[in-house]
């Protein structure tokens, strides 16, 4: 029932209305979405015809929006130290500026830089953020944090959250393929009595596709536990511990890598994300829905209270505080190519290098 619920309520093609509709998930819980559709493009540019979006940070989710912005109209620009994001803005077209000259000259200034780079640049920013500004995050973290980053919003200016649930590459492809992302939108502080409204706006700007209310808080802790959960950490882990079984019992890499990741996320998992787990299930074999069935409630209950630990030290801020520490070290890039570098040459993943260059070429 959940699933057709969801289903017909987000994905149903219809005409334009500004009434909200309400996801109906049982039980009594209900949830507002916002979509695409309730925000044209022109009331959007009217919107925001004396406003210029600041950019500040050119990695893969300020790129994203910054060209999504830029293809739908709205003036924006770059902020920017010299160094190779500023070469790729400049790539993309775009006219980088040092920072400080850039948020002098933007009225809604997005603070995408990373966490760490948030907490070492707050000091310089702060001062430049002028009553009437609108200060913009996609992600929770700085503020739900402050105690140990400092980011503190001066007062007068709005402060809101638009948060994609993906990486800048899938908002810019999605919004290519005309369809946009889901997003969660917050708000943290309202000077100007329209910051919500305007926050919903500006996520239908960047390119999402429909939206939902959250609270900075929210996202944040959710956002650290999926990351570090089933959306990365979790999910290397899986894989790497079946490999591993698979490989000790005589199984060949490629075999190995086929039943662990090839199946599962070339063919599995986008049957998952179209239809749900249940559609998936009723259309693979009976065997391996009954052992899947069995095996299900055994992996839950072993890896449940890895996951009770996991939110409890994100919601503590003890995991905050480590990447924090780590992060913020001027080897952090050296010691993140080490490790990337070691699951690079893991066989896993080496393994996995031969198997993608066999798949066919997709037919234009």
């Amino acid at each position: 029932m959940l699933k057709s619920v969801l289903t017909r309520t987000v994905f149903r093609p219809r005409q334009f209305t500004r009434s909200l509709r309400v996801l109906d998930f049982g039980d009594g819980v209900g949830e507002e979405v916002h979509e695409r559709s309730d925000y044209p493009l022109d009331s959007l540019r009217e919107e925001f015809k004396n406003d210029k979006f600041v950019m500040l940070g050119y990695g893969t989710q300020g790129r994203g929006q910054a060209l999504n912005l830029r293809d739908n109209g709205f003036d924006v620009s770059i902020g920017l130290r010299p160094g190779r994001s500023w070469d790729l803005a400049v790539e993309d077209g775009f006219q980088p500026m040092e920072i400080n000259e850039a948020i002098e000259q933007g009225s809604i200034i997005m603070y995408l830089l990373s966490d760490a780079g948030q907490k070492k640049a707050w000091d310089d920013i702060k001062p430049l953020l002028t009553p009437g500004k609108t200060l913009y995050f996609s992600h929770g973290f700085s503020i739900v944090y402050s105690d140990l980053t400092g980011v503190i919003p001066p007062e007068g200016v709005d402060t809101v959250l638009v948060a994609p649930k993906g990486s800048g590459t899938t908002v810019r492809r999605l919004f290519l393929e005309g369809r946009g992302i889901n997003a969660s939108v917050a708000v943290h502080q309202d000077a100007s009595g329209r910051a919500r409204e305007r926050a919903f706006k500006m996520g239908a700007a960047v390119g999402a596709g429909y939206m939902y209310e959250t609270s900075f808080q929210k996202e944040t802790y959710s956002d650290l536990t999926g990351e570090r959960g089933v959306l990365m950490g979790a999910i290397q882990g899986f894989f790497q511990a079946q490999y591993n079984v698979l490989r000790k019992r005589g199984h060949s890499p490629s075999e190995a890598f086929n039943e662990t990741v090839e199946e599962a996320t070339q063919s599995l998992y986008p049957l998952i994300g179209e239809n749900g787990m249940d559609w998936m299930y009723a259309n693979c074999s009976t065997t391996a829905q009954r052992g899947a069935l069995d095996w299900c409630e055994r992996f839950r209950e072993c890896t449940e209270p890895v996951f009770e630990e996991l939110y409890d030290e994100v919601a503590e801020g003890s995991e905050t505080r480590r990447v924090l520490l780590l992060n913020s070290r001027v080897d952090y890039k050296e010691n993140l190519e080490i490790e990337l570098q070691e699951m690079r040459d893991n066989e896993m993943w080496r393994a996995g290098q031969v198997v993608r260059s066999l798949r066919p070429e997709r037919q234009i």
